[in-house]
Protein backbone atom coordinates (compact mmCIF):
# COMPACT_ATOMS: atom_id res chain seq x y z
CA UNK A 1 0.00 0.00 0.00
CA UNK A 2 1.32 3.37 -0.55
CA UNK A 3 0.44 6.10 1.69
CA UNK A 4 -0.43 9.78 0.64
CA UNK A 5 -2.28 10.72 -2.02
CA UNK A 6 -1.09 13.12 -5.66
CA UNK A 7 -3.19 15.40 -7.06
CA UNK A 8 -2.62 17.44 -10.25
CA UNK A 9 -5.23 20.01 -11.72
CA UNK A 10 -6.01 18.74 -15.56
CA UNK A 11 -8.54 21.10 -17.56
CA UNK A 12 -10.83 21.68 -14.54
CA UNK A 13 -10.77 17.66 -13.47
CA UNK A 14 -8.18 16.58 -10.19
CA UNK A 15 -6.62 13.22 -11.02
CA UNK A 16 -6.39 11.76 -7.61
CA UNK A 17 -4.27 8.58 -6.91
CA UNK A 18 -5.14 6.80 -3.61
CA UNK A 19 -2.94 3.31 -2.45
CA UNK A 20 -5.16 0.72 -0.85
CA UNK A 21 -6.03 -2.80 -1.44
CA UNK A 22 -9.10 -2.90 -3.80
CA UNK A 23 -8.93 0.12 -5.29
CA UNK A 24 -7.99 1.37 -8.94
CA UNK A 25 -4.89 3.20 -9.46
CA UNK A 26 -6.89 6.41 -10.55
CA UNK A 27 -10.16 7.93 -9.54
CA UNK A 28 -11.53 11.54 -11.25
CA UNK A 29 -13.22 14.18 -9.53
CA UNK A 30 -14.88 16.59 -11.16
CA UNK A 31 -14.38 20.22 -9.76
CA UNK A 32 -17.55 21.28 -7.87
CA UNK A 33 -18.30 24.36 -9.04
CA UNK A 34 -21.43 27.00 -9.02
CA UNK A 35 -24.48 25.66 -7.82
CA UNK A 36 -23.05 22.57 -8.15
CA UNK A 37 -25.69 21.31 -11.51
CA UNK A 38 -24.87 18.69 -13.90
CA UNK A 39 -24.05 18.57 -17.13
CA UNK A 40 -25.57 15.69 -18.46
CA UNK A 41 -28.22 16.34 -20.46
CA UNK A 42 -31.80 14.54 -20.76
CA UNK A 43 -34.31 13.01 -17.92
CA UNK A 44 -32.63 12.57 -14.69
CA UNK A 45 -31.22 8.95 -13.79
CA UNK A 46 -34.00 6.99 -11.24
CA UNK A 47 -33.26 7.17 -7.80
CA UNK A 48 -31.21 4.28 -6.56
CA UNK A 49 -31.96 1.82 -3.86
CA UNK A 50 -30.86 -0.60 -1.79
CA UNK A 51 -27.02 -0.82 -0.10
CA UNK A 52 -24.39 0.84 -1.97
CA UNK A 53 -22.43 -1.70 -4.53
CA UNK A 54 -18.99 -2.20 -3.84
CA UNK A 55 -18.01 0.25 -6.83
CA UNK A 56 -20.22 2.86 -5.09
CA UNK A 57 -18.45 2.42 -1.42
CA UNK A 58 -14.89 2.44 -3.43
CA UNK A 59 -15.69 5.80 -5.06
CA UNK A 60 -17.21 7.77 -2.28
CA UNK A 61 -14.71 6.70 0.00
CA UNK A 62 -12.23 7.78 -2.12
CA UNK A 63 -13.30 11.01 -3.36
CA UNK A 64 -14.18 12.27 0.68
CA UNK A 65 -10.34 10.73 1.62
CA UNK A 66 -9.09 12.82 -0.91
CA UNK A 67 -10.97 15.98 -0.41
CA UNK A 68 -10.55 16.01 3.13
CA UNK A 69 -6.70 15.18 2.28
CA UNK A 70 -6.22 18.14 0.20
CA UNK A 71 -7.61 20.39 3.06
CA UNK A 72 -10.97 20.71 1.23
CA UNK A 73 -13.63 20.30 4.21
CA UNK A 74 -16.27 21.73 1.67
CA UNK A 75 -16.07 19.29 -0.86
CA UNK A 76 -14.95 16.57 1.38
CA UNK A 77 -18.74 17.08 3.64
CA UNK A 78 -20.28 17.15 0.43
CA UNK A 79 -19.69 13.27 0.03
CA UNK A 80 -21.56 12.53 3.64
CA UNK A 81 -24.87 12.59 4.54
CA UNK A 82 -24.80 14.88 7.16
CA UNK A 83 -22.60 17.77 5.18
CA UNK A 84 -23.40 20.59 7.90
CA UNK A 85 -21.62 18.29 10.83
CA UNK A 86 -19.13 17.10 8.61
CA UNK A 87 -18.28 20.57 7.30
CA UNK A 88 -17.78 22.14 10.79
CA UNK A 89 -15.33 19.18 11.93
CA UNK A 90 -13.46 18.76 8.74
CA UNK A 91 -12.94 22.99 8.90
CA UNK A 92 -11.56 22.37 12.66
CA UNK A 93 -9.27 20.08 11.83
CA UNK A 94 -7.71 22.35 10.52
CA UNK A 95 -8.48 25.66 12.03
CA UNK A 96 -8.93 24.14 15.81
CA UNK A 97 -6.56 21.21 15.78
CA UNK A 98 -3.72 23.43 13.61
CA UNK A 99 -3.15 20.43 11.19
CA UNK A 100 -1.28 21.54 8.33
CA UNK A 101 -0.91 18.30 5.96
CA UNK A 102 -2.77 15.31 6.16
CA UNK A 103 -1.76 11.71 4.91
CA UNK A 104 -4.78 9.57 4.56
CA UNK A 105 -4.15 6.19 2.87
CA UNK A 106 -7.01 3.92 2.29
CA UNK A 107 -7.41 -0.11 3.01
CA UNK A 108 -9.43 -3.09 1.72
CA UNK A 109 -13.06 -2.53 2.31
CA UNK A 110 -15.22 -5.05 4.54
CA UNK A 111 -18.37 -4.70 2.97
CA UNK A 112 -19.65 -1.18 3.35
CA UNK A 113 -16.96 -0.47 6.28
CA UNK A 114 -13.62 0.88 4.42
CA UNK A 115 -10.67 1.21 6.97
CA UNK A 116 -8.21 4.37 6.63
CA UNK A 117 -4.88 5.04 8.44
CA UNK A 118 -4.28 8.88 9.26
CA UNK A 119 -1.10 10.71 9.64
CA UNK A 120 -1.12 14.32 9.68
CA UNK A 121 1.25 17.20 10.52
CA UNK A 122 0.39 19.45 13.90
CA UNK A 123 2.13 22.86 14.02
CA UNK A 124 1.54 24.91 16.38
CA UNK A 125 3.53 27.53 17.49
CA UNK A 126 6.71 26.77 16.54
CA UNK A 127 6.64 22.95 17.45
CA UNK A 128 5.47 19.99 15.02
CA UNK A 129 4.49 17.11 15.70
CA UNK A 130 3.17 13.82 13.45
CA UNK A 131 -0.33 12.56 14.45
CA UNK A 132 -0.83 9.05 13.61
CA UNK A 133 -3.90 6.68 14.19
CA UNK A 134 -6.48 4.16 12.46
CA UNK A 135 -9.65 5.40 11.82
CA UNK A 136 -12.58 4.11 9.41
CA UNK A 137 -15.71 5.16 7.83
CA UNK A 138 -19.23 3.43 6.36
CA UNK A 139 -20.61 4.30 3.61
CA UNK A 140 -24.51 4.37 3.40
CA UNK A 141 -27.39 5.21 0.90
CA UNK A 142 -28.47 8.85 0.93
CA UNK A 143 -32.08 8.62 1.95
CA UNK A 144 -33.63 11.52 0.09
CA UNK A 145 -30.85 11.28 -2.90
CA UNK A 146 -30.34 7.66 -3.10
CA UNK A 147 -26.63 8.60 -3.88
CA UNK A 148 -24.00 6.71 -1.49
CA UNK A 149 -22.90 8.35 0.71
CA UNK A 150 -20.00 8.75 3.68
CA UNK A 151 -22.32 8.24 7.17
CA UNK A 152 -20.55 10.85 9.16
CA UNK A 153 -19.98 10.51 12.37
CA UNK A 154 -17.69 11.99 14.45
CA UNK A 155 -15.75 8.53 14.99
CA UNK A 156 -14.52 9.17 11.47
CA UNK A 157 -12.05 12.10 12.46
CA UNK A 158 -11.03 10.12 15.52
CA UNK A 159 -12.31 6.31 16.53
CA UNK A 160 -12.29 8.26 19.82
CA UNK A 161 -14.64 11.11 19.22
CA UNK A 162 -18.04 11.26 20.07
CA UNK A 163 -20.88 13.81 18.70
CA UNK A 164 -20.47 16.77 20.16
CA UNK A 165 -16.99 16.65 20.76
CA UNK A 166 -14.06 18.72 18.78
CA UNK A 167 -10.23 18.29 18.16
CA UNK A 168 -8.47 21.19 19.71
CA UNK A 169 -4.44 21.88 19.39
CA UNK A 170 -2.94 24.30 21.84
CA UNK A 171 -2.28 25.09 26.04
CA UNK A 172 -3.97 21.98 27.80
CA UNK A 173 -7.60 23.03 29.82
CA UNK A 174 -5.68 21.55 32.83
CA UNK A 175 -2.40 20.20 34.15
CA UNK A 176 -1.49 16.70 33.54
CA UNK A 177 -2.20 14.52 36.56
CA UNK A 178 -0.16 11.87 38.43
CA UNK A 179 -3.47 9.64 40.52
CA UNK A 180 -2.17 7.32 43.00
CA UNK A 181 -4.35 4.77 44.68
CA UNK A 182 -4.91 4.95 48.80
CA UNK A 183 -1.37 3.33 49.27
CA UNK A 184 0.48 5.97 46.86
CA UNK A 185 0.73 3.38 44.07
CA UNK A 186 0.52 5.34 40.77
CA UNK A 187 -2.33 4.56 38.78
CA UNK A 188 -2.51 4.65 35.02
CA UNK A 189 -4.59 3.74 31.85
CA UNK A 190 -1.99 1.72 30.28
CA UNK A 191 -1.86 -0.62 33.58
CA UNK A 192 -5.35 0.16 34.46
CA UNK A 193 -6.77 0.17 31.32
CA UNK A 194 -10.63 0.87 32.58
CA UNK A 195 -9.48 3.93 34.49
CA UNK A 196 -8.48 6.14 31.23
CA UNK A 197 -11.88 7.91 30.94
CA UNK A 198 -12.06 8.10 34.95
CA UNK A 199 -8.44 9.78 34.65
CA UNK A 200 -9.14 11.86 31.90
CA UNK A 201 -12.43 13.71 33.96
CA UNK A 202 -10.16 13.40 37.16
CA UNK A 203 -7.74 15.50 35.34
CA UNK A 204 -10.42 18.60 34.21
CA UNK A 205 -11.93 18.74 37.42
CA UNK A 206 -8.61 18.98 39.37
CA UNK A 207 -5.88 19.16 37.34
CA UNK A 208 -5.44 22.54 38.74
CA UNK A 209 -5.47 21.72 42.14
CA UNK A 210 -2.53 19.38 42.04
CA UNK A 211 0.02 21.92 41.55
CA UNK A 212 0.92 20.54 38.24
CA UNK A 213 1.62 22.94 34.81
CA UNK A 214 -0.39 22.69 31.66
CA UNK A 215 1.97 21.38 28.40
CA UNK A 216 0.60 21.95 25.05
CA UNK A 217 -1.12 18.87 23.54
CA UNK A 218 -3.74 17.84 20.76
CA UNK A 219 -7.07 16.94 22.43
CA UNK A 220 -10.72 15.60 22.13
CA UNK A 221 -13.15 18.37 23.71
CA UNK A 222 -15.79 16.64 25.08
CA UNK A 223 -19.25 18.40 24.48
CA UNK A 224 -19.96 17.69 28.32
CA UNK A 225 -17.31 19.63 30.75
CA UNK A 226 -17.88 16.37 33.15
CA UNK A 227 -16.17 13.74 30.84
CA UNK A 228 -13.20 15.52 30.45
CA UNK A 229 -10.24 15.86 27.62
CA UNK A 230 -8.45 13.11 26.34
CA UNK A 231 -5.00 13.64 25.01
CA UNK A 232 -3.90 12.45 21.63
CA UNK A 233 -0.84 13.94 21.31
CA UNK A 234 1.70 15.95 23.26
CA UNK A 235 3.33 19.23 21.57
CA UNK A 236 5.03 20.58 25.24
CA UNK A 237 4.98 18.30 28.14
CA UNK A 238 3.42 20.05 31.50
CA UNK A 239 4.42 18.66 34.43
CA UNK A 240 2.07 16.46 36.21
CA UNK A 241 0.55 17.60 40.07
CA UNK A 242 -0.52 14.47 42.20
CA UNK A 243 -3.72 13.45 42.64
CA UNK A 244 -4.69 11.09 45.89
CA UNK A 245 -8.09 8.83 44.86
CA UNK A 246 -9.64 6.65 47.09
CA UNK A 247 -8.88 3.18 44.75
CA UNK A 248 -7.07 0.54 45.70
CA UNK A 249 -4.43 -0.71 43.21
CA UNK A 250 -4.95 -4.66 44.46
CA UNK A 251 -8.74 -4.45 44.22
CA UNK A 252 -8.60 -2.29 40.68
CA UNK A 253 -6.21 -5.29 39.15
CA UNK A 254 -8.66 -7.57 40.22
CA UNK A 255 -11.49 -5.92 38.55
CA UNK A 256 -9.65 -5.62 35.02
CA UNK A 257 -9.24 -9.33 34.76
CA UNK A 258 -12.39 -9.71 36.03
CA UNK A 259 -14.27 -7.75 33.45
CA UNK A 260 -11.88 -8.94 30.77
CA UNK A 261 -13.90 -12.43 30.95
CA UNK A 262 -17.15 -11.06 29.72
CA UNK A 263 -18.04 -8.90 27.32
CA UNK A 264 -19.93 -5.42 27.99
CA UNK A 265 -19.25 -5.80 31.74
CA UNK A 266 -18.95 -3.41 34.50
CA UNK A 267 -17.81 -3.62 38.04
CA UNK A 268 -17.65 -0.94 40.81
CA UNK A 269 -16.31 -1.67 44.31
CA UNK A 270 -17.10 0.37 48.06
CA UNK A 271 -15.54 -0.05 51.38
CA UNK A 272 -18.97 -0.30 53.47
CA UNK A 273 -17.13 1.42 56.24
CA UNK A 274 -16.15 5.10 54.81
CA UNK A 275 -18.08 4.74 51.22
CA UNK A 276 -14.80 5.19 49.59
CA UNK A 277 -14.53 3.67 45.92
CA UNK A 278 -12.05 0.69 45.91
CA UNK A 279 -12.15 -0.08 42.30
CA UNK A 280 -14.43 0.58 39.20
CA UNK A 281 -13.81 -1.39 36.05
CA UNK A 282 -15.59 -1.79 32.35
CA UNK A 283 -15.01 -3.85 29.73
CA UNK A 284 -16.96 -2.59 27.30
CA UNK A 285 -16.96 -1.57 23.13
CA UNK A 286 -18.21 2.15 22.95
CA UNK A 287 -15.78 3.00 26.17
CA UNK A 288 -18.51 4.27 28.36
CA UNK A 289 -18.32 4.05 31.89
CA UNK A 290 -21.44 2.51 33.15
CA UNK A 291 -19.90 1.19 36.25
CA UNK A 292 -20.84 4.80 37.45
CA UNK A 293 -22.93 6.77 34.83
CA UNK A 294 -24.85 3.25 33.36
CA UNK A 295 -29.01 3.50 33.84
CA UNK A 296 -30.38 -0.05 33.65
CA UNK A 297 -32.94 -2.27 35.25
CA UNK A 298 -31.15 -4.62 38.18
CA UNK A 299 -33.37 -7.35 38.07
CA UNK A 300 -33.97 -8.90 41.24
CA UNK A 301 -30.62 -7.63 43.57
CA UNK A 302 -33.44 -4.85 43.80
CA UNK A 303 -34.90 -7.17 46.25
CA UNK A 304 -32.71 -5.83 48.85
CA UNK A 305 -34.41 -2.30 48.77
CA UNK A 306 -37.84 -3.92 48.24
CA UNK A 307 -37.33 -6.36 50.69
CA UNK A 308 -35.93 -3.47 53.44
CA UNK A 309 -39.31 -1.39 52.38
CA UNK A 310 -41.19 -4.63 53.85
CA UNK A 311 -39.77 -4.59 57.12
CA UNK A 312 -39.72 -1.39 57.35
CA UNK A 313 -43.59 -0.67 56.40
CA UNK A 314 -44.27 -3.66 58.87
CA UNK A 315 -45.42 -6.15 56.10
CA UNK A 316 -42.95 -8.65 56.48
CA UNK A 317 -40.20 -9.74 58.25
CA UNK A 318 -37.31 -12.48 57.70
CA UNK A 319 -39.15 -15.77 59.14
CA UNK A 320 -42.76 -14.54 57.84
CA UNK A 321 -44.65 -16.25 55.17
CA UNK A 322 -43.78 -14.95 52.24
CA UNK A 323 -45.22 -17.73 49.60
CA UNK A 324 -43.71 -18.51 46.32
CA UNK A 325 -46.44 -19.63 43.80
CA UNK A 326 -45.96 -20.23 40.04
CA UNK A 327 -47.27 -17.38 39.00
CA UNK A 328 -48.56 -14.04 40.61
CA UNK A 329 -50.88 -11.20 38.94
CA UNK A 330 -51.08 -7.86 39.73
CA UNK A 331 -53.59 -5.47 38.27
CA UNK A 332 -54.03 -7.98 34.81
CA UNK A 333 -50.37 -8.42 34.54
CA UNK A 334 -48.80 -11.85 35.58
CA UNK A 335 -45.26 -12.54 36.95
CA UNK A 336 -43.83 -15.44 36.59
CA UNK A 337 -40.21 -16.80 38.56
CA UNK A 338 -37.19 -18.03 36.58
CA UNK A 339 -37.73 -20.98 34.46
CA UNK A 340 -36.95 -24.25 37.09
CA UNK A 341 -38.06 -22.92 40.02
CA UNK A 342 -40.45 -24.78 41.85
CA UNK A 343 -43.56 -23.15 44.00
CA UNK A 344 -42.96 -23.18 47.89
CA UNK A 345 -46.33 -21.74 49.24
CA UNK A 346 -44.51 -22.45 52.58
CA UNK A 347 -41.70 -20.14 51.77
CA UNK A 348 -40.80 -17.59 54.40
CA UNK A 349 -39.16 -14.04 53.42
CA UNK A 350 -35.49 -15.16 53.82
CA UNK A 351 -35.99 -18.52 51.79
CA UNK A 352 -38.01 -16.35 48.58
CA UNK A 353 -35.05 -13.76 48.96
CA UNK A 354 -32.48 -16.47 48.98
CA UNK A 355 -33.79 -18.16 45.81
CA UNK A 356 -34.59 -15.39 44.11
CA UNK A 357 -38.65 -16.14 43.86
CA UNK A 358 -40.51 -13.25 41.84
CA UNK A 359 -43.75 -14.34 43.11
CA UNK A 360 -43.34 -13.83 46.27
CA UNK A 361 -42.55 -10.26 46.18
CA UNK A 362 -45.63 -9.23 43.77
CA UNK A 363 -47.96 -10.63 46.38
CA UNK A 364 -46.88 -8.58 49.04
CA UNK A 365 -46.65 -5.24 47.30
CA UNK A 366 -50.60 -5.07 47.84
CA UNK A 367 -50.23 -5.24 51.50
CA UNK A 368 -50.88 -2.56 53.44
CA UNK A 369 -49.96 0.36 54.21
CA UNK A 370 -47.73 0.26 50.72
CA UNK A 371 -48.32 3.06 48.08
CA UNK A 372 -47.41 3.53 44.74
CA UNK A 373 -44.72 6.00 46.40
CA UNK A 374 -43.58 3.19 49.14
CA UNK A 375 -40.68 2.01 47.19
CA UNK A 376 -39.08 5.83 46.12
CA UNK A 377 -39.44 6.42 49.80
CA UNK A 378 -37.10 3.44 50.71
CA UNK A 379 -34.89 3.96 48.54
CA UNK A 380 -34.24 8.01 48.79
CA UNK A 381 -34.88 7.91 52.71
CA UNK A 382 -32.57 4.82 53.67
CA UNK A 383 -30.21 4.21 50.58
CA UNK A 384 -29.70 7.89 49.55
CA UNK A 385 -30.67 7.12 46.11
CA UNK A 386 -32.63 8.38 43.02
CA UNK A 387 -32.01 12.37 44.13
CA UNK A 388 -29.83 13.10 41.33
CA UNK A 389 -27.09 14.49 43.82
CA UNK A 390 -24.23 12.22 44.39
CA UNK A 391 -20.92 14.10 44.34
CA UNK A 392 -18.47 11.19 43.82
CA UNK A 393 -15.63 13.27 42.31
CA UNK A 394 -16.52 12.55 38.72
CA UNK A 395 -19.17 12.02 36.85
CA UNK A 396 -22.07 9.68 38.23
CA UNK A 397 -25.73 8.54 38.20
CA UNK A 398 -27.41 8.11 41.52
CA UNK A 399 -30.12 5.76 40.04
CA UNK A 400 -34.11 5.96 39.18
CA UNK A 401 -37.06 4.47 41.73
CA UNK A 402 -39.96 6.72 40.47
CA UNK A 403 -43.22 6.63 41.97
CA UNK A 404 -45.28 3.69 39.87
CA UNK A 405 -48.91 2.60 39.78
CA UNK A 406 -50.32 -0.16 37.84
CA UNK A 407 -48.43 -3.01 36.48
CA UNK A 408 -44.94 -1.52 36.90
CA UNK A 409 -45.41 -0.73 40.93
CA UNK A 410 -45.15 -4.73 41.23
CA UNK A 411 -42.62 -4.65 38.22
CA UNK A 412 -40.29 -2.03 40.31
CA UNK A 413 -40.41 -4.29 43.15
CA UNK A 414 -38.03 -7.10 41.31
CA UNK A 415 -36.23 -4.62 39.62
CA UNK A 416 -37.69 -4.18 36.47
CA UNK A 417 -40.28 -1.57 35.49
CA UNK A 418 -39.32 1.89 35.80
CA UNK A 419 -36.48 1.23 37.80
CA UNK A 420 -32.81 2.42 36.39
CA UNK A 421 -29.52 1.66 38.27
CA UNK A 422 -25.93 1.12 37.81
CA UNK A 423 -23.30 -1.14 39.63
CA UNK A 424 -22.60 1.85 41.74
CA UNK A 425 -25.61 2.21 42.88
CA UNK A 426 -25.94 -1.45 43.84
CA UNK A 427 -22.61 -1.79 45.32
CA UNK A 428 -23.73 1.29 47.43
CA UNK A 429 -27.05 -0.46 48.14
CA UNK A 430 -25.18 -3.67 49.70
CA UNK A 431 -22.95 -1.29 51.83
CA UNK A 432 -25.46 0.23 53.24
CA UNK A 433 -27.36 -3.01 54.12
CA UNK A 434 -24.18 -4.54 55.21
CA UNK A 435 -23.41 -1.60 58.01
CA UNK A 436 -26.94 -0.08 58.19
CA UNK A 437 -25.42 3.39 57.51
CA UNK A 438 -25.82 5.19 54.26
CA UNK A 439 -22.34 6.76 53.62
CA UNK A 440 -22.33 8.23 50.14
CA UNK A 441 -19.45 7.03 47.15
CA UNK A 442 -16.34 8.60 46.39
CA UNK A 443 -13.76 7.82 44.16
CA UNK A 444 -11.29 11.28 45.52
CA UNK A 445 -11.79 12.27 49.52
CA UNK A 446 -14.23 14.89 50.11
CA UNK A 447 -11.87 17.40 51.75
CA UNK A 448 -10.22 17.45 48.18
CA UNK A 449 -12.50 19.94 47.21
CA UNK A 450 -15.06 20.70 50.21
CA UNK A 451 -18.11 19.27 48.05
CA UNK A 452 -21.37 18.46 49.62
CA UNK A 453 -22.16 14.93 50.28
CA UNK A 454 -25.69 13.21 49.90
CA UNK A 455 -26.99 11.98 53.12
CA UNK A 456 -29.55 9.54 53.87
CA UNK A 457 -31.24 8.14 57.19
CA UNK A 458 -29.90 4.69 56.63
CA UNK A 459 -31.41 1.50 57.98
CA UNK A 460 -32.97 0.62 61.74
CA UNK A 461 -30.46 -2.10 63.25
CA UNK A 462 -32.93 -4.72 63.11
CA UNK A 463 -33.85 -3.92 59.12
CA UNK A 464 -30.50 -4.13 58.56
CA UNK A 465 -29.38 -7.54 61.05
CA UNK A 466 -32.80 -9.26 58.60
CA UNK A 467 -31.26 -8.05 55.38
CA UNK A 468 -27.61 -9.44 56.46
CA UNK A 469 -29.39 -13.02 57.64
CA UNK A 470 -31.17 -12.86 54.09
CA UNK A 471 -27.90 -12.17 51.90
CA UNK A 472 -25.92 -14.84 53.98
CA UNK A 473 -28.36 -16.93 53.12
CA UNK A 474 -28.29 -16.28 49.52
CA UNK A 475 -24.40 -16.51 49.55
CA UNK A 476 -24.23 -19.77 51.80
CA UNK A 477 -27.56 -22.13 50.28
CA UNK A 478 -29.11 -19.87 47.82
CA UNK A 479 -28.98 -18.92 44.20
CA UNK A 480 -25.28 -16.99 45.06
CA UNK A 481 -23.62 -20.08 46.76
CA UNK A 482 -21.56 -21.25 44.26
CA UNK A 483 -19.49 -17.94 43.19
CA UNK A 484 -19.21 -17.12 46.96
CA UNK A 485 -17.94 -20.71 48.08
CA UNK A 486 -14.62 -20.08 50.18
CA UNK A 487 -15.29 -16.48 50.82
CA UNK A 488 -17.19 -16.85 53.94
CA UNK A 489 -17.92 -16.06 56.91
CA UNK A 490 -18.94 -12.84 56.87
CA UNK A 491 -20.20 -12.69 53.25
CA UNK A 492 -23.91 -11.74 51.64
CA UNK A 493 -25.20 -11.67 48.20
CA UNK A 494 -28.04 -11.23 46.07
CA UNK A 495 -28.66 -12.24 42.51
CA UNK A 496 -30.40 -10.40 39.26
CA UNK A 497 -31.38 -11.47 35.77
CA UNK A 498 -33.10 -8.46 33.78
CA UNK A 499 -35.07 -8.93 31.11
CA UNK A 500 -34.74 -5.90 28.32
CA UNK A 501 -36.53 -5.82 25.30
CA UNK A 502 -34.91 -6.92 21.95
CA UNK A 503 -32.50 -9.33 23.57
CA UNK A 504 -32.86 -12.55 23.41
CA UNK A 505 -30.38 -13.19 27.53
CA UNK A 506 -31.38 -11.58 30.16
CA UNK A 507 -28.35 -9.16 31.56
CA UNK A 508 -27.14 -10.69 34.75
CA UNK A 509 -26.76 -8.42 38.06
CA UNK A 510 -24.47 -9.92 40.90
CA UNK A 511 -24.07 -7.91 44.21
CA UNK A 512 -22.33 -8.99 47.66
CA UNK A 513 -20.04 -8.28 50.41
CA UNK A 514 -17.28 -9.70 51.78
CA UNK A 515 -15.81 -8.05 55.46
CA UNK A 516 -15.60 -4.08 54.63
CA UNK A 517 -15.68 -4.46 50.96
CA UNK A 518 -19.12 -4.62 48.87
CA UNK A 519 -19.40 -4.91 45.17
CA UNK A 520 -21.72 -5.33 42.40
CA UNK A 521 -21.44 -5.80 38.56
CA UNK A 522 -23.29 -6.47 35.30
CA UNK A 523 -23.67 -7.89 32.10
CA UNK A 524 -25.28 -7.31 29.02
CA UNK A 525 -27.12 -10.05 28.10
CA UNK A 526 -24.98 -12.87 30.71
CA UNK A 527 -28.05 -14.39 31.70
CA UNK A 528 -28.58 -15.48 35.23
CA UNK A 529 -26.92 -13.36 38.00
CA UNK A 530 -24.02 -16.31 39.35
CA UNK A 531 -23.16 -16.94 35.10
CA UNK A 532 -21.28 -13.81 34.65
CA UNK A 533 -21.90 -10.81 36.99
CA UNK A 534 -21.47 -13.10 40.43
CA UNK A 535 -17.90 -14.40 39.34
CA UNK A 536 -16.83 -10.79 38.09
CA UNK A 537 -18.17 -9.62 41.71
CA UNK A 538 -16.28 -12.91 43.55
CA UNK A 539 -12.64 -12.08 41.72
CA UNK A 540 -13.35 -8.89 43.13
CA UNK A 541 -14.32 -9.46 46.90
CA UNK A 542 -11.58 -12.41 47.13
CA UNK A 543 -8.91 -9.51 46.41
CA UNK A 544 -9.61 -7.76 49.22
CA UNK A 545 -8.95 -4.03 49.51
Amino acid sequence: MRKGAKAAVIGGVFAIMVGGAGYGAYNVVTAVTGSGGSSTAGAPSPRRTGPPTADEIKDVSQKFLAAWAKSDPDSASAYTNNAESALSALTGWHEDAHITHTTLTAGAPSGAEVPFEVKATVSYEGKKKTLAYDSSLTVVRGLNTGRALVDWQAAVVHPDMRRGDTLVTGEASAPPIEAVDRSGNVLTKEKYPSLGPILDQLREKYGDTTGGRAGVETYIQRESEDAGTKTLLTLVKGKAGELRTTLSATAQAAAERAVKSFHESSVVAVQPSTGQVLAVANHRQDGFNAAFQGEQAPGSTMKVITAAMLIDNGVASVNSPAPCPDTATWQSQTFHNLPGMKANEGADLADSFARSCNTAFVKLIDEKPLTDESLTREAQDRFGLGQDNWKTGIASADGKIPPSGGPDRAANAIGQGQIQMNPLNMASVTATAKTGVFRQPVIVPRSLDDRQLATARGLAPNTAAQLRQMMYRTATVGTGAQVMAGLGPDIGAKTGSAEVTGQTKSNSWFTGYRGDVAAAAVTEEGGHGGDAAGPIVAAVLRAGS
